[in-house]
Formats: C-alpha cells, sequence, structure tokens
C-alpha cells in the first residue's frame, strides 16, 4: 500500500478530463449563463425603459433583518445549487469511470504492463475506489465553490450598479461556513457510495464485454422477474427487503447527497429527517445531523456489502486479464 499515493495520483493524470475539466465546463456554463440573464435583464430594462434600482437611503429604511437573513439564506442556497448541478456531471463521471477502471485495462492489454510492476492488485482496486470516493468529491467541490464565489462577484456587481448596497446579504450568508459543512459530509458521502463504488468495479473486473450491462441489467432483471413471480404466484423472493432501495444504493448511492433522502436518524432523543431546509440552508448540514447517520444499520450494511464487493473485484483483478475484444 506504499504506492497508494502515486496510484491515485496515477488515476488522476488518466483521467484528468474527467476529474477537472468536467466540472470546470458544468460550472462555467452555469456562469455564462448567469451572465446571459443579467445582460438581458439591463436590455429589457433599457428597451422598456424601466428604472431598475433605488436609494440607498430608501434601502436602508424598508430592509429589515429578516429580509437580509433571507437574502442570506437565498445565497446560501445559491451556493448549494451550483455545487449540486457540478454534482451531476460529477455522478456520470463517476459511474463510467469505475465501469472501465479494471475493464479498460483488460481490454487494451495495458494490465499485462501494471502487473509487471510492484503493485498489489489490492491496492490497484484501492487507488481507483479512493479517486471515486473522495478525489473526484474533493475537486469538484473546490471547483464549484470558486464557480460560486465568481457568481456572487457578478451578482454583486449588478445589483451595485443599481444603487443596491449588496454587502449586508453577503454578510448574512455564510459561504466559508457551507463550504467547511458541505466538505465535513465526504467521509459520510464515501461510507454510503461504497455499495455503489464495490458493485461497479466489481462488474468492471468480471465482465469481459460490455460491464454497463452487467452492472445495470441484472438488478433489472431481478426486479422484474420477481415481479412477474409475484403476479403470477404470489410469491416474493425478496420478502420484506426493501428492493428499491438496495438497488438504489447499489447504482445511484455515489450521486453526492443521495444519503439526503435515507430514513430520519437519531439526535440524542429527537429522529430528524435528512432533509434541505430551504428556509434554512447551513442548518441542514449541521454536523450532528449528518454524522448521525453513522448510527443507522443502513449505512454499516451497505459498507460491509460494499467491502465484500470490493474484496472480489481484487480476486477477479488476480486471475482475469482477457476481454472478448
Amino acid at each position: 500500500m506504499n504506492h497508494l499515493p502515486l496510484l491515485i495520483k496515477r488515476e488522476y493524470w488518466e483521467h484528468r478530463g474527467g476529474f477537472l475539466w468536467t466540472p470546470v465546463w458544468i460550472v462555467t456554463a452555469v456562469l455564462v449563463i448567469t451572465a446571459m440573464g443579467i445582460i438581458s435583464a439591463e436590455v429589457f430594462a433599457t428597451k422598456a425603459q424601466v428604472h431598475i434600482g433605488f436609494s440607498l437611503d430608501e434601502l436602508r429604511g424598508s430592509i429589515s433583518a429578516n429580509d437580509l437573513a433571507q437574502a442570506g439564506n437565498g445565497l446560501d442556497l445559491a451556493q448549494l445549487s451550483i455545487a449540486g448541478i457540478a454534482s451531476i456531471g460529477l455522478f456520470f463521471v463517476t459511474f463510467f469511470y469505475l465501469l472501465g477502471a479494471l475493464y479498460d485495462d483488460r481490454r487494451d492489454r495495458s494490465v499485462l504492463f501494471w502487473k509487471s510492476l510492484p503493485v498489489s492488485d489490492a491496492a490497484t482496486v484501492a487507488s481507483k475506489a479512493l479517486a471515486a470516493l473522495l478525489l473526484m468529491p474533493v475537486i469538484m467541490l473546490a471547483v464549484a465553490t470558486l464557480a460560486y464565489l465568481v457568481f456572487l462577484v457578478l451578482v454583486c456587481g449588478w445589483a451595485a450598479l443599481h444603487g443596491v448596497n449588496p454587502l449586508p446579504a453577503v454578510m448574512a450568508s455564510h459561504p466559508l461556513g457551507l463550504f467547511l459543512r458541505l466538505a465535513a459530509t465526504l467521509p459520510v458521502q464515501a461510507l454510503w457510495a461504497l455499495p455503489a463504488v464495490g458493485w461497479l468495479l466489481f462488474w468492471s473486473a468480471f465482465a469481459r464485454s460490455k460491464p454497463f450491462l452487467w452492472a445495470v441489467l441484472i438488478p433489472a432483471v431481478a426486479v422484474a422477474a420477481n415481479r412477474w413471480l409475484r403476479m403470477i404466484s404470489g410469491v416474493d423472493l425478496f420478502g420484506d427487503l426493501n428492493v428499491g432501495a438496495i438497488l438504489g444504493r447499489l447504482l445511484f448511492s455515489i450521486f453526492p447527497g443521495s444519503w439526503l433522502g435515507a430514513d430520519g436518524v437519531f439526535v440524542g432523543a429527537t429522529r430528524i429527517s435528512l432533509s434541505i431546509n430551504d428556509d434554512h440552508v447551513v442548518g441542514s448540514f449541521d454536523p450532528s445531523r449528518i454524522y448521525g447517520l453513522l448510527a443507522t444499520s443502513n449505512l454499516w450494511i451497505g459498507v460491509i456489502g460494499g467491502l465484500v464487493l470490493l474484496a472480489g473485484a481484487v480476486w477477479l483483478r488476480g486471475r482475469r486479464i482477457e476481454t472478448s475484444v
């Protein structure tokens, strides 16, 4: 495992287009659309001879502390939205990266070169899992935060041009606090996503062709067969198991924040729901709420399943070097 840091760097060097430039281009598109919206509003206001803006004296006299708090929460929601949009791209990059992580080395025969090096199969699989679980989310969060700062400059500049002082609203927001709280969710997200990472890497190591079909069709066929059997005979192969939730963890738990839909957790004697409060965005990511998920069996059953699947991927990595291509 001494080679692990270098192996993770290798993953970044080989997939920098997906790891770095995908979130960069996504947030750039968001910023361009924002700028276009501002310019369109200005052009419309000029053509319609609409006066947008008011004096600072009027603003100071009419705005309340509650208004400032709502404006700050709106900015927090904008910061979270930018991260959420970047997360969509992260999900697709991570999904297909994991499906090809062990399969592509066999397809182009580069696996023979990597096996000639003094690097264990466990270290190779671990580096790919850690790249998906930690490296890519960290890069995405950093890029999304920088994009939000640019967004803040655009919005504040627009407000200032119309005689509105944006600083009170900015001061009422929590850009650093929300960033730190989102960063604090990364360990929980990594544990929550472990079943999906293990599932996708397992099929990447197993499949001789088309790992996507193996990873997606097997759950789909299992659900369809169970419904058909239940319809004709009343027999449910899965019993009381929540099959939808299990399949969701296997395929979609790599989406950042997918644990928000998890069952409520206990903080002290109070059961709370893991969801986003639109009226208090920062409070939704309070560490006591997020880390309460660590006390649930749902999380740890998934972790155990993910580790078993990763062990299977390591075993296959040592024995399967061919594809049908």
